[in-house]
């Protein structure tokens, strides 16, 4: 086995609290433990055949631990993914890149775009390790993307804020939160900060439902609600419309209350701050083990890879199982068990839901 003298790293797809972090593991780990000189290639996989890279030290790599966003900047890989499929042209012209600056590997930090990238530049031949970032929590094969931790704090600390405004003002307010196609940060957020309603896109939604469920506090004599909805729930009156025409989730609810329920009630959207910042203590942690374990596999020469957490313990999967799935919140999960013990709703009947389910 050929020991790796050079290896790249990139981040790609949308910022999240901790890819500094894991660009620090990757590189000081590579260099201290294993020898071998670090590439950081700038503005994600087109980097590589731009040859924009900074060569990653020791000293450049101080203070990384904590900073947000990435120091290598990022850049969505749709476009790069498709050119190697169809292209020849572009396939060589990342070879020639390639072999002018004596890779060894590629380690490819982001999502589920990323991931998708990173696996077919493996089948193509090249030595590559996938490292899953994303604050939405839905890379397949790994129980917890780095990202997701931070983002949840920040949700909770601001819809902790919220109940005392929705309290204040006898009213229901609506707080939306990242998730196009998962709810995995509505659902954590939302029972961590005590909301009285969580809407999913895996569930989808009945407003009747919510509106009885708003209705049945009142009449317990409590006056206002949290409802924590994903940006990706979808109403059934909004199906039919195109996604860019649509409504957000958050106002379309908050408008309906009003309007159809005759309930006080307003919408915040979270946005972009759930993204930004320092990561927390246990993403800055998860980084650490997950860019030191990527570097030990280059070390080992294993490659087309995504490392990955699973039942606690650093380990990795083959990009081939990751490429084309999302890890999405099923109706069982432990969290949803025990806020419908608690009642709280979900915005949906799960005796119809599971006989949907079984056909």
């Amino acid at each position: 086995m050929m020991k790796a003298k050079r290896i790249g790293i990139l981040s790609s797809g949308g910022d999240a609290p901790g890819i500094n972090a894991t660009i620090r593991a990757v590189a000081k780990t590579a260099i201290h433990a294993h020898g071998i000189e670090v590439l950081g290639f700038k503005g994600g996989f087109t980097g590589i055949t731009n040859r924009d890279y900074v060569e990653l030290n020791m000293m450049n790599l101080s203070n990384l631990l904590s900073m947000g966003g990435t120091i290598l900047g990022s850049s969505r890989d749709k476009a790069f993914r498709k050119a190697l499929l169809k292209d020849e042209e572009a396939v060589k012209d990342l070879q020639k890149a390639w072999d002018e600056m004596e890779l060894d590997a590629l380690v490819c930090i982001g999502g589920n775009g990323t991931q998708k990238t990173a696996a077919v530049v493996s089948e193509l031949g090249f030595n590559v390790i996938g490292i899953p970032k994303t604050i939405d929590n839905d890379v397949y094969g790994t129980d917890i993307t780095f990202g997701f931790d931070t983002a949840v704090g920040v949700a909770t600390e601001l819809i902790d804020r919220i109940h005392s405004t929705a309290q204040s003002h006898n009213r229901v307010i609506v707080v939306e939160v990242m998730g196009h196609e998962a709810g995995w940060i509505a659902l954590h957020s939302g029972m961590a900060s005590g909301a009285d309603v969580i809407l999913l896109p895996e569930l989808g939604c009945d407003l009747d439902i919510v509106v009885d469920a708003i209705k049945k506090r009142y009449e317990e004599g409590k006056n206002y609600a949290i409802i924590v909805v994903a940006e990706g729930v979808v109403f059934e009156e909004q199906e039919d419309e195109e996604p860019e025409e649509r409504e957000s989730a958050g106002r379309y609810l908050s408008r309906k209350l009003r309007e159809e329920a005759g309930i006080d009630s307003r919408e915040t959207v979270l946005g972009y701050v759930q993204r930004g910042g320092a990561p927390s203590s246990f993403d800055r942690n998860l980084c650490t083990k997950l860019g030191g374990h990527a570097s030990q596999l280059i070390a080992d020469g294993i490659f087309g890879v995504m490392v990955s957490m699973r039942a606690n313990k650093v380990t990795h999967v083959p990009l081939s199982t990751v490429k084309d799935k999302l890890k999405l919140v099923e109706p069982t999960n432990s969290l949803i068990t025990e806020g419908r013990r608690m009642d709280v709703c979900f915005g949906v009947d799960f005796d119809e839901l599971r006989l949907t389910l079984e056909k």
